[in-house]
């Protein structure tokens, strides 16, 4: 935590502090986290849910789906459908509303599957089967969940998580430790995750009756049903985790969700289950052992979507993974029937069969386990063999079939730990997740994808049970970090000040850990704009880093960029460009020439330039920034959309807004690819366009973004944070600028209302946001008297 982050992307706003969001009908509350791949819309214009016949059918609906969304207009289920993320949707719809229906989003990606439900079943047959995605015309609704069972199998079958790793990047036995790490920062988060997660929720040691009880209470709060709750409660001891896996129950379609989208929270509920679910799958490898004596061939089918097609092409040579368990076969026509279906149902995917090479004399039973599971299967199978999860194979040849270019065959070979590539990103994937137990690296995990609130509780967890002050002063530390990212800014002071008060006991005074404290410390004062005490902290740091006869000098010129950064904030520029020279002296010195944080540093002197408004140095060093970056970094990575930002922001304040519009959004298109739909710098992508619109008197446009970026803010981040006061704030400025005042007023108002809340009341953005409402009110009740004037 005390380390450099990556490169800061400037945010802009009108008033130094963007909103909307319009939720669709539907039965369940307000959007939240999915715990299924799938979600189903009931499209009826005479839906009554107060109704016996509508219960009913729900009740048989939520047998199959866990979110039923009711609608009673095309335009509402439209609407779901746009404000979907990465899920599949399942459409009914009445009769009456099909036909028109059906038009309008039988082409959309997340549509998987359409039902017309009526009583004259021979009036819509007809012009339903021009439609693929129609599974058919149905009177009861009993069949249509037998429908959507296959269905829904299907949609998980397809939508098991990928990762890629091509030939280019993957590190060898020779590479250097900073082309490593640069190796290491091109990799899919979701590859780096799966590793990490599957590692460390074999390590932990729990109590399964515990678990089950704890994961059963989770599903009751998302609304699972009572009776399939009960079933695996009552019953988990007595079938094996092989059965559960395959029985039609939330289990499956629950942890597929949750390592398809990273939900941390859900991964450690169910970790339980990964756990013991590998191992009956290591007990029936040994166990099956002499069947595999020599090389044999499984199969599995799949759909791809042609960007994900592209990135498989594009790994001939390097590595794929599977980060969920993998079922396959031994017989290629039950693959094919996969392949089938996406070729037509989807005109806009590509049908791959795998042909997987599987050599046991290189599998290692311990990671990678598999078993022919027919015989322990809840359901009938066809020769299917599972594979544990994070199973990562070698590409080795892909190539069309029949001339159809939708339609390929990608022949993988499995590999495993003792591939010298495979380990060595494995052995830097490790030191990312340092910790003394399975819980501290789990923990560890949460922050670094950003599931802060799972992060605290389990932290908190673990000091209960603390008994070492080295544990407690490492936990008030992790505290500290989770506050911070949350803006708790004051809270996240205290726990830095716990574990430094902790570890000044039994640590030297010029410890490198005390250090590592005082610099966190420094950087939320910072951003508490308590610049004096940032200062004080920093500077400690700095005094420790530079006595030390081993000097550690990246960290030296990270105290340096920090102390450069708060004098910026000061105002004090000339300092801040000291500082700043001084940690890009260290940098140039002891790395490589095209080292990431060489380009922070010329980013960070850039910004010092671009608040002094000299915005030609500006844009000397932020191309300086952006050159090292192109080298470095692949052309996806986030610092290489944040260097676009920061250029597009000095041609803004330069008031050349085309070529602002074009670096904010080529870095909005990075960020729209690379994090997820609810990321905060996604939020401020969106923020940084709207505010070029506003500057250009677009203001109809400045609010579309504004309120794309408030809808994120609102997601992502706590109901205090100083994000959504720019937010908010940014929207009020632009409902004034349209002549809508009490609008204004109303988003200024609860701008202020966090300032309050979070800042003293002497602050002077408190005192600068209590003057811009004054202004708008008085402009309002002048423009008031003016009308009313007129009026007589």
């Amino acid at each position: 935590m005390g380390g450099q982050k990556s490169k800061q992307q400037s945010s802009t706003s009108t008033m130094d502090a963007a909103a909307i969001t319009a939720v669709a009908l539907n039965t369940t509350q307000p959007k939240q986290r999915r715990i299924q791949n799938y979600l189903l819309i009931w499209v009826d214009c005479n839906i009554d849910q107060k109704s016996q016949d509508c219960q009913n059918t729900l009740a048989h609906l939520h047998s199959v789906v866990n979110e039923v969304n009711l609608c009673t207009t095309p335009t509402q289920c439209i609407e779901i459908l746009n404000d979907m993320d990465d899920e599949k949707a399942f459409v009914i719809s009445s009769g009456a509303l099909g036909q028109h229906l059906v038009s309008d989003i039988h082409g959309m990606t997340h549509v998987d599957a359409i039902y017309i439900f009526c009583r004259n079943k021979a009036r819509h047959e007809q012009w339903a089967k021009e439609w693929p995605k129609i599974e058919g015309v149905f009177t009861e609704i009993t069949s249509i969940c037998e429908s959507l069972k296959q269905v829904a199998h299907d949609c998980d079958h397809d939508a098991i998580p990928m990762s890629f790793v091509p030939k280019r990047i993957m590190a060898d036995e020779a590479a250097t430790a900073v082309s490593d790490q640069q190796h290491l920062d091109q990799l899919e988060p979701s590859f780096m995750y799966s590793v990490l997660f599957k590692e460390i929720v074999l390590e932990i040691s729990e109590d399964d009756t515990k678990a089950v009880k704890d994961l059963s209470v989770y599903c009751r709060k998302k609304g699972i049903l009572e009776a399939e709750i009960e079933d695996f409660q009552r019953k988990y001891h007595q079938r094996s985790p092989i059965w559960w896996y395959t029985r039609e129950i939330f289990l499956y379609g629950m942890l597929n969700r949750a390592l398809r989208s990273l939900d941390m929270e859900v991964m450690a509920k169910v970790g339980f289950f990964i756990r013991n679910l590998h191992r009956q799958l290591d007990q029936l490898h040994k166990k099956q052992s002499s069947t595999y004596k020599t090389q044999f061939i499984v199969y599995r089918g799949q759909g791809l979507t042609k960007e994900d097609f592209e990135h498989l092409i594009d790994t001939k040579g390097g590595l794929l993974s599977f980060n969920n368990f993998l079922s396959t076969s031994t017989k290629k026509q039950v693959a094919m029937k996969f392949v089938e279906r996406v070729l037509h149902k989807y005109e806009d995917h590509v049908g791959v069969l795998f042909v997987m090479t599987i050599d046991p004399k290189r599998v290692l039973a311990s990671t990678t386990p598999f078993a022919l599971i027919d015989e322990y299967s809840a359901i009938p199978q066809e020769q299917e063999i599972l594979f544990s999860m994070h199973t990562v194979f070698r590409v080795t040849e892909t190539k069309q079939m029949f001339k159809n270019n939708r339609l390929w065959e990608v022949e993988l070979t499995l590999t495993n730990d003792k591939d010298p590539q495979l380990a060595a990103l494995i052995h830097r994937m490790r030191e990312e997740t340092q910790g003394s137990t399975g819980w501290y690296r789990m923990g560890h995990l949460m922050l670094i994808v950003g599931h802060f609130n799972q992060a605290e509780e389990l932290y908190n967890e673990l000091l209960k049970n603390s008994y070492t002050n080295t544990d407690k002063a490492y936990i008030y530390n992790q505290l500290g970090w989770v506050k911070d990212d949350q803006g708790l800014y004051k809270e996240a002071a205290s726990f830095y000040e716990k574990s430094l008060e902790i570890n000044r006991e039994s640590l030297s005074q010029d410890h490198s850990s005390l250090a590592s404290t005082y610099s966190n410390i420094g950087q939320v004062y910072n951003k508490m704009s308590h610049y004096s005490k940032a200062l004080e902290f920093y500077k400690k740091a700095l005094e420790i880093y530079g006595k030390s006869q081993h000097p550690d000098y990246p960290a030296l010129a990270t105290s340096c960029s920090s102390i450069g950064q708060v004098y910026k904030n000061m105002g004090d520029y000339a300092k801040a460009l000291h500082f700043h020279r001084k940690a890009h002296q260290i940098f140039e010195k002891f790395l490589p020439p095209n080292h990431p944080n060489l380009a922070t540093s010329y980013s960070n002197i850039g910004q010092v330039y671009s608040h002094m408004d000299d915005y030609s140095k500006a844009l000397e060093f932020y191309e300086k920034d952006l050159e090292i970056t192109k080298k470095a970094l692949p052309s996806n990575h986030p610092d290489f959309a944040t260097s676009c930002s920061n250029i597009g922001q000095v041609y803004k304040n330069m008031g050349n807004y085309s070529k602002a519009l074009e670096f904010y959004e080529e870095a909005h298109k990075i960020f729209e690819k690379v994090l997820p739909p609810n990321h905060p710098n996604l939020a401020t992508s969106y923020s940084n366009i709207g505010q070029v619109y506003n500057d250009m008197g677009d203001y109809s446009k400045a609010l579309e973004f504004y309120e794309e970026a408030h809808k994120i803010f609102e997601k992502a981040l706590t109901p205090n944070h100083p994000s959504l006061v720019t937010s908010l704030s940014n929207i009020g400025s632009v409902y004034c600028n349209i002549g809508d005042h009490s609008k204004g007023v109303e988003f200024l108002e609860k701008a202020l209302a966090i300032l309050q809340k979070t800042l003293p009341p002497t602050h002077p953005l408190i005192k600068r946001t209590i003057d811009n409402i004054k202004c708008v009110t008085k402009e309002a009740i002048g423009l008031f008297s003016v009308c009313s004037t007129n009026s007589f």
